[in-house]
């Protein structure tokens, strides 16, 4: 199966080591701290009333989540700078500029990237996200749209896409 733009994470060096590091730690010590709070509450008794026995456990099933989380992230992931877009086509890790409905005046700048990317400097918005989704592919100039949570369309113009140097 060929990997699409879409599928893609751009990591920094930085924040891949992080992410495998927090794996390792979920998946090695954590995991076996958590067993041992669920055996040990086990011991007490009644499980029904165990409040103790359903904190680890809901605990544990955060933990796993996570643990299944970042690893399909780091399979997707690439380290190193995306690639810069010549034809100021939006991609995933580039900081886009838009104007809302045509509205030069009413614009916002953000980050297209995973949350593991994100930076204090830009807000960050997933490719996923509904804006995300919108504008990926677009290029400068042109119109795009996406979904409100609400299930009304919204339609923003992309004004600039640059590669993120953060």
């Amino acid at each position: 199966m060929t990997q699409t733009s879409e599928d893609v994470t751009w990591l920094t060096q930085e924040a891949y080591t992080k992410l495998k590091e927090e794996l390792a730690y979920l998946s090695g010590p954590a995991r076996e701290e958590v067993t041992a709070k669920i055996a040990a509450a086990r011991e007490e008794g009644d499980l029904r009333e165990n409040g103790g026995y359903h904190a680890a456990k809901e605990e544990q099933g955060k933990q796993e989540l996570r643990i299944r989380q970042l690893t399909q992230l780091l399979e997707k992931a690439k380290v190193g700078e995306a690639p810069a877009s010549a034809d100021g086509t939006v991609a995933p890790g580039m900081v886009v500029t838009i104007a809302f409905d045509g509205d030069e005046d009413d614009t916002m700048t953000f980050l297209l990237a995973s949350r593991e990317y994100a930076s204090a400097d830009v807000e960050t918005y997933s490719p996923q996200s509904p804006l995300g989704s919108g504008v990926i592919g677009n290029k400068v100039g042109e119109d795009a749209e996406y979904e409100l949570p609400n299930g009304k369309k919204a339609s923003v113009t992309i004004l600039k896409a640059e590669p993120y140097n953060g």
